[in-house]
């Protein structure tokens, strides 16, 4: 099978839904293409493709086909220790195979380097990265690198304003002349000369060519392409308007102009594009407040010297030292200092960690009190902060499900608009009743060109994808990240919370409590008696759980480190998953486990079951521990309860949902346990291979089953779940498998990252109903004579206006 690569496109140009369907439809039929997702909202096409047929340069062209564009960047570099043109020429082709760079020229003379390329594949920091790999310096001619995306957008609203501007220099005194002599305000004499018809088609005539450009130009482009757009609908609704009024003017027919109505659609509808495209720019701001996160500078100690550098030039392996209120600029290990770490701009935690040697860091994070010293461990892409870039730039460009009806109605809507306007037409002019006031052939034109410029596909289009690009992003400052948005739709619809007992409801830090040795309770104060016994236990115990990496395990191991007992060398050693080890250990065989295993050899229990039962009672679990196949003690293991389990499943309770608890743990402990935080059902001694069969039970009665767990051995029940809920800390997010990550590792996130989804699809659901009623009411409300075509174009206008600044109330969402 050939190899498959998927890059993201930032597309320009771009306005509704058949656009979207016109750039997919076109990027689909360019060979070695596999698959092409569209998003009207990120304006990002994400296409993924067979590199040995077909590349970057093919796509970025065959876009351009369409019509549309990508937005590129330059970079120009002055290029350092270039010796002659050779240099040059082996710098160039060096930069012409980094994947994403469209363009090089270097020149020898001026000591320069430009580069054209796509910023969404390649950064200007990977690209001196290559420079400095082909033996050269790369300096930046122009301070910090400029943000491409962001500045098409920017481009495009000034060019939005300067020609709504324009338009309404010309439309405003068009509109109110116009109207002075329809309502007789201005000389009754006018009416009867030339100049004043005359003076009107001076005045519209720069509304409809150059202000209303854009819109035959993207008319032209999508009919080429054998699809019909909003622009289309525009173009032939004002065209009709201006057109019959030149022929009125002419003198071919007889009647009045309407040149006002065609230039008041054009500037009306202009507006509605420049709020629309302000709007648009405040929904990918969350992205942009991640990004912007990130330190500039970073001071490191290499080669025994410290110094400040760009961000961008920090290795991995270099000492970097970060002073009391300084950003930590890229991820790593602290080696020297202690300190208080405010991560809440990732986690949205407000409390400040504590960090010393050993603990991770997290760059974009704040140093709260003490000096650090780290070991950075990731730079680049690869940092925790980069990764939930990626996570969310990723949610934001995908389909929700709850889209495809939108996307069906998109495909036929514009010939349906053109087809509803033909009937109107004549019906108005063969069957209405005929109007002494007003001409047949001029009133069903009229009513036809309401009908054209009242359609509106952009809301439906942007109903969707605006309210899940606000929503992933308002999810990210919460600390919770949404990988696509069917996760975040179906998140909303979760009618049952299943979660993972060790490391979700627990700390997942479990510790020894308890040691009984031939029925004695050994280990507890005051009770001291027969410590030989229980340290010879915990030594055979812990010499076998050497080789475990389990939790429990962990536990007995660290119990007898600080203990300070000697452990010994092991052989044979066996892992039974969900039941537990066995080894050979000084000529003995020891067996460490759970009642299970020990029923399973009949090993006998030696009067121990009283305390197993006592231990289980209280939310402690009992790991028998069995020398040459008798059972001689118990070593009892506890994990504690996070802070605040207890009280978001009380929210999960409150918001109606069903809440249960799965664990490879036996019955009793589980109950204890169930019973401290509240849990409503409880599935024990599930192996870890049967938890995905446990989610699977659920979702066959009936329930819509959310997962939570720690990503790792809960892997297949978060794929089987409908949603699957990793908790871990930022450092994991690369790890993270499921659906949604919540990087807190609190509970609380469970509760936050459902009530979003609720409140997001609320909002979608908004969206789409104004966007499908706004049609069904209005259009036939055009097509019965009932709408005056500039109110139409106004209402048009406003559509996507409402659409886009309904979903941006999400950003404001508390919870």
């Amino acid at each position: 099978m050939s190899e498959t690569k998927q890059l993201t496109l930032p597309i320009t140009g771009m306005t509704c839904a058949n656009c979207v369907a016109t750039v997919e439809r076109g990027l689909k039929k360019q060979d070695g293409v596999q698959a092409a997702l569209v998003n009207l909202s990120s304006e990002r096409a994400t296409v993924t493709f067979d590199p040995s047929a077909v590349g970057l340069p093919d796509l970025v062209a065959r876009v351009a086909r369409t019509g549309y564009g990508v937005a590129t960047g330059e970079a120009d570099l002055v290029i350092k220790r270039l010796a002659d043109d050779n240099d040059a020429r082996r710098l160039e082709k060096t930069l012409a195979k980094l994947e994403g760079v469209l363009e090089v020229s270097v020149s020898i003379t001026t000591e320069q380097a430009r580069v054209k390329y796509v910023p969404t594949v390649v950064s200007q920091a990977e690209i001196r990265a290559a420079v400095a790999r082909s033996g050269f310096e790369a300096v930046e001619m122009g301070g910090e690198t400029e943000d491409v995306e962001a500045k098409a957008r920017e481009t495009e609203i000034r060019q939005q304003k300067r020609l709504l501007i324009t338009g309404l220099i010309f439309t405003v005194p068009l509109f109110l002349f116009s109207m002075g002599l329809d309502f007789r305000i201005l000389p009754m004499m006018w009416m009867e000369q030339v100049w004043p018809i005359l003076l009107m088609f001076a005045l519209a005539t720069p509304v409809q060519f150059y202000v209303g450009g854009q819109y035959y130009v993207g008319a032209y482009k999508a009919l080429r392409n054998r699809s019909a757009n909003m622009d289309v609908l525009i173009a032939m609704g004002s065209s009709v308007a201006y057109v019959y009024s030149i022929v009125v003017m002419l003198g071919l027919l007889s009647g009045h102009v309407y040149f006002e109505t065609a230039a008041v659609i054009i500037t009306l509808i202009r507006l509605g594009k420049f709020l629309e495209a302000r709007a648009k720019g405040r929904t990918s701001e969350a992205i942009k407040k991640l990004m912007g996160l990130r330190a500039k500078t970073a001071r490191i100690v290499r080669d025994g010297t410290e110094m400040e550098v760009p961000v961008d030039d920090v290795r991995v392996g270099d000492l970097v030292l970060v002073r009391p209120g300084e950003k930590i600029p890229v991820d790593g290990v602290v080696v020297d200092g202690h300190s208080a770490v405010d991560e809440s701009m990732l986690t949205g935690e407000s409390l400040p960690v504590e960090k010393g040697p050993g603990d991770p860091v997290i760059g974009a994070t704040l140093n709260k009190l003490g000096l650090l010293k780290f070991e950075v461990t990731k730079v680049g892409k690869e940092t925790a902060l980069a990764q939930i870039v990626r996570l969310v730039e990723e949610a934001q460009g995908s389909k929700a499900p709850i889209q495809k009806l939108a996307d069906q109605v998109s495909a036929w809507f514009v010939p349906a608009v053109i087809g509803i306007a033909a009937v109107t037409f004549l019906v108005w002019f063969f069957v209405a009743p005929i109007d002494p006031a007003v001409s047949q052939f001029t009133r069903a034109l009229i009513n036809m060109v309401a009908v054209l410029v009242i359609a509106c596909p952009c809301a439906m289009g942007l109903a969707t994808p605006t309210a899940v690009m606000v929503g992933t992003g308002r999810g990210a400052e919460l600390g919770i990240l949404f990988r696509n948005s069917e996760a975040l739709e179906h998140a909303g619809k979760v009618s049952v919370v299943v979660l993972d007992k060790t490391g979700t409801v627990t700390k997942g830090q479990p510790a020894v409590t308890d040691i009984v040795v031939n029925g004695s309770w050994i280990m507890d104060e005051p009770i001291t008696h027969e410590p030989l016994m229980s340290d010879e236990l915990l030594r055979l115990a812990a010499s076998v759980e050497k080789g475990s990496e389990h939790p429990l395990g962990e536990a007995i191991w660290a119990e007898a480190t600080n203990r300070g007992i000697g452990l010994s060398e092991l052989g044979g050693f066996k892992a039974e998953a969900g039941h537990g080890v066995e080894a050979e250990v000084e000529g003995r065989k020891v067996a460490v486990g759970n009642l299970h295993m020990m029923k399973a050899r009949n090993f006998p229990l030696n009067g121990f079951e009283y305390d197993i039962e006592r231990l289980q009672s209280e939310a402690k679990t009992a790991m028998l521990v069995a020398v040459d196949g008798q059972v001689r003690g118990i070593i009892a293991v506890a994990d504690t309860v996070k802070d605040g389990s207890k009280e978001a499943i009380a929210d999960l309770h409150r918001m109606g949902l069903k809440v249960a608890m799965i664990t490879g743990d036996n019955q009793k402990t589980a109950e204890a346990i169930a019973k401290q935080v509240g849990i409503d059902t409880v599935l024990a001694e599930v192996l870890p291979d049967g938890k995905s069969t446990e989610v699977k039970k659920l979702q066959e009665s009936g329930a819509v089953v959310a997962m939570v767990g720690d990503g790792v051995n809960d892997a297949p029940a978060l794929a089987q779940a409908d949603v699957g809920l990793a908790i871990g800390t930022g450092t994991d997010v690369a790890m993270a498998a499921a659906p949604v990550t919540l990087i807190s590792g609190d509970l609380h996130g469970v509760v936050r990252a459902i009530l979003l989804s609720r409140e997001t699809l609320g909002t979608i659901k908004q969206n789409l109903f104004w966007a499908f009623f706004y049609n069904v009411v209005l259009i036939p409300a055009a097509a019965l004579g009932y709408l005056n075509p500039m109110l139409a174009a106004g209402a048009m206008a406003f559509s996507s206006v409402f659409v886009v600044s309904n979903s941006l109330r999400l950003r404001k969402y508390r919870i």
